[in-house]
């Protein structure tokens, strides 16, 4: 028996294309130090990423760092999603950044190689399959978004949401660490498949105690990535502070990486009668709470943060159907995941629009205001306050924003073949007091501003929007509609 792994290349292709465009940003910025070729850079190597996950993706299953039928990278069809949508998103991102870091508000070498770190991690996190390549990987996502949050010059808010980032995030990973630290402990493994496999074939060792606070230390950890309440007390106010590309990457890239984590564990690895509980009670906090709160914001950064917290509850429903028998069995199973994967994605889709419109309606550099400022916008800027309405109509799951009505439907449709019809009604009570406060923002761009609202609500109008932002918004609303009109291949490559 030799001791030498082989490595398959093609498999590690979408990681090497990520990480390469690191490397081509950082030279490019210290051969050539010009912005535009700097961001131009970063802009092909996210898009040439999303095209090779694409194209190996299409491809089939591989698999390679093997030991026997263990796998610690598994690239299939859902990975090559993930891959995509975390590409695609960073490009986005830096679209919007755009005129912030031509005027100088941040620099741009550091901004852009930041960014493509955090795209590496995203790409690797969905093909994962081990406690270390996952855990890891999610570190990666995060770690660059500490200094990008505070990156913007100047500005205290974005120190302090730098510091409140970093403390909680440096708590959640050290409980993700101590986690699977014990689990390795009472099982000897670390690969997801063998995880689950050894926890199955043992039943007093999953009876254990260390084995519960294993499990609980994990969910625990991954929770507070995704924001899932009661771990979400430092998503608002990190949004809030964060420059307004930065907090669109969060509330999406970042997110979706998180749920993808938390994903892997729960589907591949840990005993579903025992997250099944913990999942679905956090789910129904996470929705309810994010809704109610985001009733009574008037800063339309912290309204789209509970927003963004409420959402994150939905993806988790489908997964509180493991808690029922119903729920456990294959076919349930199968469709609660594939359910939550469609919904992420549906999601983040609708959120970046979201997160562009406003950026689109508001001056280069500035934060995302009060609602106020955003009111009458569409009597100044129609197209681009269309495209915002569309983004919050479909994150309410109304049409004409198919993408999110057909993402709650998913949702909706898996919990009842999993026999979890109350929780159903939850997300649909839920989904209700969502319409409130997505609508109000949707009436306030059509409503007049009152006369002390108009010179803070005429901002947007006195700076011209940067092509390549209106472009951002274009494609996002392009593909918010697409995905509404052809929900199933998103499913499709989710189930898979």
């Amino acid at each position: 028996m030799t001791g030498v792994q082989s490595v398959d290349s093609v498999a590690l292709l979408p990681a090497y294309l990520a990480a390469g465009t690191a490397v081509l940003v950082l030279l490019t910025d210290l051969l050539l130090a010009r912005p535009r070729a700097t961001i131009v850079a970063a802009a092909v190597g996210a898009l040439g990423t999303a095209v090779g996950a694409a194209l190996v993706g299409a491809g089939g299953e591989r698999r390679t760092f093997c030991v026997g039928a263990d796998c610690s990278w598994i690239f299939g069809g859902r990975a090559a999603l993930v891959a995509v949508v975390v590409a695609l998103l960073t490009l986005g991102v830096l679209g919007l950044s755009v005129p912030a870091l031509l005027a100088g508000r941040s620099p741009v070498g550091e901004y852009a190689f930041l960014l493509a770190c955090s795209m590496t991690g995203g790409v690797v996190l969905g093909a994962a399959g081990d406690l270390i390549t996952l855990i890891v990987a999610l570190e990666t996502l995060t770690l660059p978004l500490y200094v990008l949050v505070g990156l913007r010059r100047g500005s205290l808010a974005s120190a302090e949401a730098a510091l409140t980032f970093f403390v909680v995030s440096v708590v959640a990973t050290t409980l993700t660490l101590l986690g699977a630290a014990l689990l390795y402990a009472v099982t000897g493994g670390l690969h997801l498949d063998r995880l689950s496999a050894l926890l199955a074939e043992r039943p007093e060792v999953r009876d254990l105690p260390l084995t519960t606070a294993a499990v609980a230390l994990l969910l625990v950890g991954l929770a507070f990535k995704v924001a899932a309440v009661p771990f979400h007390a430092w998503a608002p106010a990190t949004y809030d502070g964060a420059p307004l590309p930065v907090a669109a990457y969060l509330s999406t890239a970042s997110k979706l990486g998180g749920l993808v984590a938390l994903l892997a564990v729960v589907q591949r690895a840990l005993p579903a009668d025992q997250t099944g509980p913990v999942l679905a009670v956090l789910a129904v906090l996470t929705m309810t709470v994010g809704n109610l709160v985001a009733l009574r914001q008037r800063r339309t950064v912290r309204l789209l943060a509970w927003s963004s917290v409420a959402q994150a509850g939905y993806i988790l429903a489908p997964l509180g159907a493991l808690a029922l028998a119903a729920g456990r069995t294959d076919e349930a199973r199968a469709a609660a995941y594939a359910a939550a994967v469609a919904y992420a994605v549906f999601f983040v889709v609708l959120e970046l629009a979201a997160f562009a419109g406003v950026t689109a309606l508001r001056p280069a550099g500035a934060d995302g205001g009060t609602l106020d400022d955003l009111r009458g916008a569409a009597r100044r800027h129609p197209w681009r306050a269309a495209a915002l309405g569309l983004a919050l109509v479909g994150l309410a799951g109304l049409p004409p924003g198919l993408a999110g009505l057909f993402a709650k439907v998913t949702v909706v449709r898996a919990l009842l073949d999993g026999g979890a019809a109350w929780l159903a009604l939850v997300v649909a009570l839920n989904a209700v007091i969502g319409l409130a406060y997505y609508l109000r923002v949707t009436a306030a761009l059509w409503t007049p501003p009152t006369p002390l609202a108009a010179p803070n609500g005429g901002g947007a109008a006195a700076v011209p929007l940067v092509g390549v932002v209106a472009v951002v918004l274009a494609v996002a609303t392009v593909a918010a509609v697409v995905l509404g009109v052809a929900p199933q291949l998103v499913l499709d490559l989710a189930g898979r």
